[in-house]
């Protein structure tokens, strides 16, 4: 059995785990850790990591790095959620924690983090059928979702974490009742245009992750916290929460400390977590919650094994595609003419592959380039390559890493015009495996936007094969392709320069 590592850097706690994973049952955890690091305290107080914060966590990681090392992790996937989204200083720590995890640290947007946490559960408690609500409360953020037949509906990604709130809101104890009047307010306004979107609708069954709920179901329960794999998928009505919540918010910290099931530095921020918990209940009509053990860890590993990560390289799967397509449709993109593009790109990239050896996963980057590449024609046709790189970058891809993303940026910029150069910051960024895989695709991706350059799929199919010195193109069509053969040889020169081989295009019979 494969095993795979996730490392969650939240604004409450860091989490590791291993899970071992062989597609028939679920994946069983063979070794994990916790440690509560405070990372968000300083950021959602001044906006950057305390260097106390900084240390602190990157000791930790360290020590969970030797103990995901020591049981021989087929790859591990560490990510950053809503303390380094906000930290105005996470570059430095994304460096520091990348060198002591010797593997690379991503930020993911809240978007990403909502399909993890859904995948988690989904691992760990499936939901086939019917309509499943999740609600996740961490540090910094809260994510809701939607999942309907066991796939992704609706997702959500509010600022309203525990830790944030109670930097914000909660001076005194207990808290006094103002200070909880304006905590409401505050949760009511961040939640209301997911309230009015999701209120209309029934749920078969409502699910509760993070520590936060893990916390209350204990509470609610009477387990402690040594046990609460006890209290996995078990139910709290909404009695139950709200009698909870209006013990905890009347008590002191030191009266919370008491309450079993509840830790003590989880009694600093109980408060405002189950605030969110019993508003979501309430607005939605909830008769009850079933708390889960999974997260976002647990999404990462599934993530993880799903793409076959470390074990062999996948071209792009369908749920990664739908993502690009949906992208383009949002930008309005010609459709048949995009599909094209990546019908050929894939082509040309599996013929030339004795050419520019390169891994299947980077002919699902091009795949992808292909159905996003003219997206920028939607804010302007002057310089509209610029226009696409920039969407890419700065939008929302779930199931592409920050790496993947920068990837399909650069492939985006570089579609038509100039090739990558020093002055080229973005790309300059990319790593030496990643520069090269951009240079050895653009020339495939020009060819491919050019074999459909009338946006008419005049040519049926195409024929590529490296032969002779040479790579000759052979376009099939019973139409006339004068345009498309001169537009695939005006790619010609940049091709040489990166392939050194000549290409040669030509009309072959219908």
């Amino acid at each position: 059995m494969a095993s795979y590592a996730a490392i969650d850097i939240g604004s409450n706690s860091i989490r590791m785990q291993v899970a071992e994973v062989d597609g028939s049952c679920a994946p069983q955890v063979i070794a994990s850790d916790r440690q509560v690091t405070r990372l968000g305290e300083s950021v959602f107080r001044t906006g950057r990591i305390s260097p106390a914060a900084m240390e602190f966590s990157c000791t930790v990681l360290a020590s969970m790095a030797q103990k995901y090392r020591a049981v021989n992790a087929l790859a591990v996937r560490a990510v950053g959620t809503s303390a380094l989204r906000d930290a105005g200083n996470k570059d430095e720590f994304l460096k520091r924690a990348s060198d002591v995890l010797g593997t690379h640290v991503e930020v993911i947007s809240g978007l990403e983090e909502a399909r993890l946490i859904f995948m988690g559960v989904q691992a760990r408690w499936p939901f086939p059928k019917g309509r499943l609500l999740v609600v996740d409360v961490g540090g910094g953020s809260a994510e809701v979702i939607v999942g309907e037949n066991g796939h992704l509906a609706e997702a959500y990604s509010k600022k309203i974490g525990a830790v944030r709130m109670k930097e914000v809101f909660l001076k005194s104890e207990p808290p006094a009742m103002l200070e909880l009047a304006q905590l409401r307010e505050f949760i009511d306004q961040r939640l209301e245009s997911v309230v009015r979107r999701l209120k209309t609708k029934t749920y078969d069954r409502a699910v509760i992750t993070s520590g936060t709920a893990a916390a209350m179901a204990c509470a609610i329960h009477g387990v402690s916290r040594s046990k609460r794999d006890k209290v996995d998928r078990l139910r709290a009505s909404m009695a139950q929460v709200r009698s909870f919540y209006d013990k905890i918010a009347t008590r002191d910290l030191e009266g919370r400390k008491k309450i079993t099931g509840i830790g003590p530095r989880r009694a600093e921020i109980i408060v405002p977590g189950t605030a969110v918990l019993l508003h979501l209940m309430r607005e939605l009509r909830l008769s009850s919650l079933h708390y889960s053990a999974a997260g976002l860890r647990d999404g990462i590993i599934a993530d993880l094994a799903h793409r076959g990560v470390g074990k062999r390289a996948q071209r792009l799967d369908s749920d990664r595609r739908d993502v690009v397509v949906g992208m383009a449709r949002r930008y309005g993109v010609e459709m048949s003419h995009v599909r094209k593009v990546a019908q050929v790109a894939t082509l040309l990239f599996d013929s030339t592959e004795p050419l520019h050896r390169l891994g299947i996963q980077y002919g699902g980057l091009l795949e992808a380039a292909a159905y996003l590449y003219d997206i920028g024609h939607f804010v302007s046709d002057t310089r509209h390559h610029r226009h696409s790189s920039y969407l890419v970058a700065n939008s929302d891809l779930p199931g592409f890493t920050e790496r993947e993303r920068n990837i399909l940026a650069s492939l985006c910029r570089y579609h038509r015009k100039g090739m990558p150069a020093a002055s080229h910051a973005d790309y300059q960024a990319l790593d030496p495996e990643a520069k090269r895989a951009v240079l050895m695709l653009t020339p495939l991706l020009r060819l491919s936007a050019a074999i459909d350059q009338t946006h008419e799929q005049r040519v049926r199919t195409v024929d590529c094969a490296v032969d002779n010195g040479a790579v000759s193109l052979v376009l099939h069509s019973d139409s006339d392709v004068k345009l498309e053969k001169w537009a695939a040889e005006q790619v010609g020169e940049i091709f040489h320069q990166v392939y050194e081989r000549p290409l040669l295009v030509q009309k072959g019979k219908p």
